[in-house]
């Protein structure tokens, strides 16, 4: 009876943990965390014009294996659905993005860079720096910041992007930009699915070599640990003008999204930041792109219809799918996306940003704050977003002392005009 009693009691305890791991998978890919159907398919590509030209860019810079690249990039998107259950986006770095196209940086020193990069964030992390941050940090300031990344986002794909192709170019992304208006409010047919189709057909009508060796070959990581000198190259030429971005956009900006949007979820700070910091170290161990989480993406992938990770994980797999296509023998997939179309995809992202601004319109300080902060992180190279994060900080600080002094100032009312105010209301 006694040996009874315990195979009942451990096949109990193995009923136990089959149960707890039923409900977790349950409660982690559950319909509200992760729905696909056409909305979710729609707001997946919403991202698509600000990634897949730095990606490209960076592969080609850099020497990178693109199949690789693209595969790392994609499963790192899955993760980001899994954990957030929301369109959580991963992003290529921008800043390092910009300087590895624009310096041709080899993979090594990229691979120093996302480790530099993970370390200070999750250095900033650990110690709570990052909370601190946040309460110094105002909602005018982050609005503001908001504001700055998407005029500088509408100013790229209005600028580079939709004239890159001279006027059939325009033609293309005003086709696109119609397209557009006309499916964003209807769900049946998504918007950005029909925008790309027209894409890749302009690309094969205007002549992609889509030649191929036709044999897949699964793309292999780049298992190495970068040296010292590699480290501390990256962090000079790569981490330190990455780090004030990352700090404004993919980590505050990010935040007040996920609040405004999805609040139910209390995405924390501190939890953007930690899976900031392990991507980047999965990147430097693994030879991936150096990435960070951006209210941009999450703007884009709202915008055309995105509400939970679903949308994120199809965006995923549409890089899986690239890398594939890579392993075939295609040099550079990205050819089947031409820049005008990406540009409108981009411009519409860029409109929600700068959409935020309207929750600081009530009150006059706070929106020329929010004014001050956008137009130094817009139109400031370099160091935009660190300095309007600081002078937004002085600001929103000496609004603070402004009104505390003038509440202090105000007498309070005898106790005879309290009363007769208080007859004249009756």
């Amino acid at each position: 009876m006694a040996i009874l009693g315990r195979k009942f009691s451990a096949l109990g305890r193995v009923q136990g943990q089959i149960m707890y791991f039923s409900n977790l998978f349950h409660s982690w890919f559950s319909p509200s965390r992760l729905r696909l159907d056409r909305q979710e398919l729609s707001g997946a590509f919403g991202d698509l014009g600000t990634d897949l030209p730095l990606l490209a860019g960076m592969v080609l810079a850099s020497g990178m294996n693109a199949g690789w690249a693209f595969l790392f990039f994609g499963l790192l998107q899955i993760a980001s659905a899994v954990i957030y259950g929301i369109p959580m986006p991963v992003q290529p770095l921008k800043a390092v993005a910009v300087l590895v196209i624009a310096q041709h940086v080899g993979a090594p020193v990229i691979a120093g860079g996302a480790l530099a990069i993970a370390a200070i964030m999750l250095l900033l992390t650990v110690t709570g720096a990052v909370d601190g941050l946040a309460r110094l940090i105002s909602k005018p300031v982050v609005r503001g910041i908001q504001f700055g990344l998407g005029v500088k986002l509408g100013m790229l794909a209005l600028g580079d992007y939709i004239l890159s192709d001279g006027v059939p170019g325009c033609l293309l992304a005003g086709v696109c930009a119609i397209l557009a208006i006309l499916l964003l409010s209807q769900r049946r047919l998504p918007a950005s699915v029909v925008v790309l189709g027209v894409g890749l057909a302009y690309a094969l009508v205007r002549g992609v070599d889509l030649a191929g060796t036709g044999v897949v070959s699964l793309p292999q990581p780049s298992l190495s640990l970068p040296g010292a000198g590699e480290i501390w190259m990256g962090l000079v030429l790569l981490a330190l003008p990455q780090v004030p971005l990352s700090l404004g956009n993919s980590l505050l900006a990010t935040k007040q999204l996920a609040d405004d949007w999805f609040p139910e979820r209390r995405i924390t700070l501190r939890k953007i930041a930690t899976t900031y910091s392990l991507f980047n170290i999965a990147a430097a161990l693994l030879g991936g792109i150096p990435v960070c989480h951006g209210s941009g993406g999450m703007a884009g992938h709202y915008t055309f219809g995105a509400r939970t990770g679903g949308s994120v994980a199809i965006y995923g797999l549409f890089y899986v799918v690239l890398s594939l296509l890579c392993g075939m023998g295609f040099q550079n997939p990205a050819l089947l996306f031409p820049l005008p179309m990406l540009g409108v995809i981009l411009f519409f992202e860029s409109l929600t940003l700068m959409a935020r601004l309207r929750e600081v319109t009530a009150n006059r300080a706070d929106l020329m704050i929010a004014l001050v902060v956008g137009s130094i992180a817009a139109f400031v190279p370099a160091y935009g977003f660190l300095l309007g994060m600081a002078v937004g900080a002085v600001l929103s600080t000496l609004q603070y002392r402004m009104r505390a002094m003038e509440s202090r100032s105000i007498p309070a009312p005898l106790p005879n005009e309290a009363r007769f105010a208080g007859d004249c209301h009756d």
